[in-house]
């Protein structure tokens, strides 16, 4: 018995070790300044319309591409799941599928990458999003989901969705949302992908950094009729319609590198019935946010302001919880 509880323990110990490995050691990543020199050079506005493919969970939805439809005046199509990873899609194992797909808009996500049919495709990784990069291999799966499409259509506009996780993480919602950018989505996720071979310039849709300005913008009082957070979760993660709103206007103002200002305050969900919307003055503050902190972030894609400051709060000396020892479930 004892030898078996040493064994126990030794197998407990390579576990918690291998745990801190890769936390501390992660794999071959982009050098900071080849990242850097990427996004150096801006993206030229669509001319028109641009027809938009969204893989990923319920922080895309079917709402609000239909509402970034409506706005851009294009057509799109999703594979969804219910948390699920970008390696679900590859696997083609993703949780709920029958149910999050049970609209007029899926196409399956093999069937859009060989057809060459979409000129940008937004990819949505899994969150918790260090449980994804440990159990599901993301970084390699977003670049292989990269080649897959770009063999497609090798002129096409690629962008990972940036998101955020649950309100009641311990570490803070709005902490976790500054340090997780540089830390998780670009430092482990992108830079990890765009170490691989084939795979192009993804861009990046920050939408965790457009929601939490939004945030702390009406938790100012400087957004009429929105006071905080409650206004755009529903719960600890999935937003509102007015969430979904907001989502549409960064996905809006990234893909067509232009300001949102002065798009309909009411927009139609995926059932075409009208979403909840914002009044036309907390509109125009919402969009004035978004295009701020898009033209603060040159992975984006879109013209720089002069400043060049992003929004957010202060990315240094926040605590980090020890990652995850268990697989987690995503949204």
């Amino acid at each position: 018995m004892r030898m078996l509880a040493t064994g126990l323990g030794l197998a407990a110990l390579a576990s918690v070790l291998a745990a801190a490995a890769w936390w501390l050691w992660p794999a071959r990543v982009l050098p900071a300044d080849a990242f850097a020199r990427l996004y150096a050079e801006r993206l030229d506005p669509p001319a028109g319309p641009v027809d938009v493919y969204h893989l990923g969970h319920s922080l895309v939805g079917r709402d609000m591409p239909a509402m970034l439809a409506a706005a851009g005046g294009h057509e799109w199509a999703a594979q969804l799941g219910w948390g699920a990873s970008l390696k679900n899609h590859l696997d083609g194992e993703v949780p709920g599928f029958d149910d999050a797909n049970a609209h007029d808009r899926f196409m399956p996500a093999r069937q859009a990458a060989d057809s060459g049919r979409w000129p940008v495709v937004v990819l949505t990784e899994m969150v918790e999003l260090r449980d994804s990069l440990r159990y599901h291999d993301a970084a390699a799966v977003l670049a292989e989901w990269a080649r897959r499409f770009r063999r497609g259509n090798p002129g096409l506009r690629l962008y990972l969705y940036e998101t955020w996780h649950h309100t009641d993480d311990g570490n803070g919602w709005l902490n976790r949302i500054d340090r997780d950018l540089p830390r998780l989505w670009e430092g482990r996720l992108l830079r990890g992908a765009l170490a691989e071979e084939g795979v192009g310039t993804i861009h990046v849709i920050p939408g965790g950094q457009a929601m939490a300005a939004l945030v702390r913008a009406a938790q100012a009082g400087a957004i009429p009729g929105v006071s905080g957070e409650r206004d755009f979760i529903s719960d600890t993660i999935h937003f509102t319609d007015l969430g979904a709103w907001a989502m549409a206007m960064t996905h809006y103002a990234v893909i067509y590198g232009r300001s949102p200002e002065g798009l309909p305050a009411r927009l139609p969900k995926e059932d075409g019935t009208p979403a909840g919307a914002p009044s036309e003055a907390a509109a125009r503050a919402m969009q004035a946010i978004v295009w701020r902190v898009v033209t603060g972030y040159p992975p984006s894609g879109v013209a720089q302001r002069p400043d060049g400051d992003r929004e957010g709060g202060p990315e240094a000396d926040v605590q980090e919880a020890p990652p995850a020892t268990a697989q987690g479930a995503g949204e």
